[in-house]
């Protein structure tokens, strides 16, 4: 097996590459937002996601996301749960996870803030987005405090065009993020 197949296996399977800090998801969280034509709000979760944060061989860095659409949640209503879930916007069946891969960025991006630009494949469409990380409150972003990635896409590039007469086209993506200890 060749080093580079190797390593698409242990990506494959979940395993850390070496040089990576998991996400620790007990302790991060990945959130979403939808606005309803009249003004209203539709905040929702994705429970189940997984990613990590790569250290490049020339010191960068780079981000692999996954969200389980299956176990998103729309806060208090499984109506509105099992609604985003379905055809007309996530469509969990057919489209079991949103990842993004970043572009490589450089470690003063988590202390300072700044945009994460990368490739985020939703409902099978892959498109470029940018992420905006806030400034770290502490020394060690994603030990010491959370880093907050946010960003907004629109429904219609990835074909996620159900309710278009009661939503809105931006969804808000918020992610929380902490590593697992050392």
């Amino acid at each position: 097996m060749t080093v580079r197949a190797g390593l698409l296996l242990l990506l494959a399977l979940g395993v850390p590459a070496a040089g990576a800090q998991v996400i620790d998801v007990g302790r991060s969280r990945a959130e979403f937002d939808l606005h309803t034509r009249w003004g209203a709000i539709v905040r929702g979760r994705f429970p189940a996601f997984e990613g990590e944060v790569t250290t490049l061989a020339d010191g960068r860095r780079q981000v692999r996301l996954r969200l389980a659409t299956s176990s998103l949640e729309i806060n208090g209503s499984p109506r509105y749960t099992a609604l985003a879930r379905g055809r007309g916007l996530f469509d969990a069946a057919r489209h079991p996870w949103i990842e993004f891969t970043s572009e490589p960025y450089t470690a003063s991006v988590l202390r300072e803030g700044g945009a994460l630009d990368g490739r985020l494949r939703m409902h099978g469409v892959e498109g470029r987005e940018r992420f905006s990380l806030a400034p770290s409150s502490c020394a060690r972003p994603g030990h010491g405090c959370e880093i907050l990635a946010e960003g907004r896409v629109s429904r219609d590039d990835y074909g996620l065009d159900g309710w278009h007469w009661a939503l809105a086209d931006s969804v808000r993506f918020r992610l929380h993020v902490r590593f697992a200890d050392d």
